[in-house]
């Protein structure tokens, strides 16, 4: 008996893992379709709000269909504290892909800086032109942009290494400056964030359709929230050093 209810666990598993990934697909290949066009057709002070709001609301629902499933177990709960948020820029830790849709899903206006190559994804090029996110090919204008949006008031979202976590053995990268100069640019205060996982699932090298260990566990919890002044360079690495010790206890 032991054994049948194991493989049909195991079974269960994989009809939803592959399922959900179906599901989720086809969420982001129609949204952002619809997405292009609107982003074509659309005033800039139209759109942007549009995209965000669409964005916000969609990775709600894709993560609601990852709970229902039994997918992944996920406590945003702390992260009531950025209904409010305005002009701030939001520095989580970045272990995997799944980091952006935990965060968006409860940040209001969120403004992120993305690959390049990323607005000609199908699935998910057509939301981010509508949304107005920033592309990173382009460093100065990169800056001027996310200073803007936050003096507009919106909340930038954009993790410090650059990149996911590389070692998996270490809680956190080396952190690059940019976050720091925008923030200290426009003004905004830093909210940090802390993302803690218990799957490789999505963590660098890691591909979308290799089933991890499921159900798969997500928390984010909020950290202090900081100003920059001084030099950049040292806030920054004070700021890494007080992250990766509260990611170790």
């Amino acid at each position: 008996m032991t054994d049948i209810r194991s493989a049909v666990i195991a079974a269960y598993g994989w009809v939803a893992f592959i399922g959900v990934l179906t599901i989720l697909a086809f969420n982001f290949l129609v949204s952002s379709a619809i997405a292009a066009v609107l982003a074509l057709v659309l005033p800039r002070r139209v759109r942007a709000p549009l995209g965000r709001w669409v964005i916000q609301h969609g990775f709600r629902l894709n993560l609601g269909i990852m709970r229902a499933t039994g997918l992944c177990r996920v406590d945003v709960a702390a992260l009531a504290g950025l209904r409010q948020a305005r002009g701030v820029v939001v520095t989580p830790n970045h272990p995997s892909l799944l980091d952006v849709m935990l965060i968006v899903s409860c940040l209001p206006n969120a403004v992120c800086i993305t690959k390049a190559a990323l607005w000609n994804n199908p699935l998910l090029g057509g939301t981010a032109r509508l949304a107005g996110y920033i592309r990173n090919d382009a460093p100065l204008k990169l800056v001027r942009r996310a200073t803007a949006e936050l003096r507009a008031g919106s909340n930038l979202l954009i993790f410090p290494e650059g990149t996911r976590t590389t070692d998996s053995t270490a809680p956190l990268g080396r952190f690059r400056p940019g976050f720091a100069l925008m923030a200290k640019a426009a003004g905004a205060p830093i909210q940090v964030v802390f993302i803690e996982a218990d799957t490789p699932y999505l963590r660098k090298g890691w591909p979308v359709w290799r089933k991890p260990p499921l159900p798969m566990a997500f928390r984010a919890r909020l950290g202090g929230q900081h100003e920059v002044t001084g030099s950049i360079e040292p806030y920054v690495d004070a700021l890494e050093a007080q992250m990766r010790a509260a990611l170790v206890r």
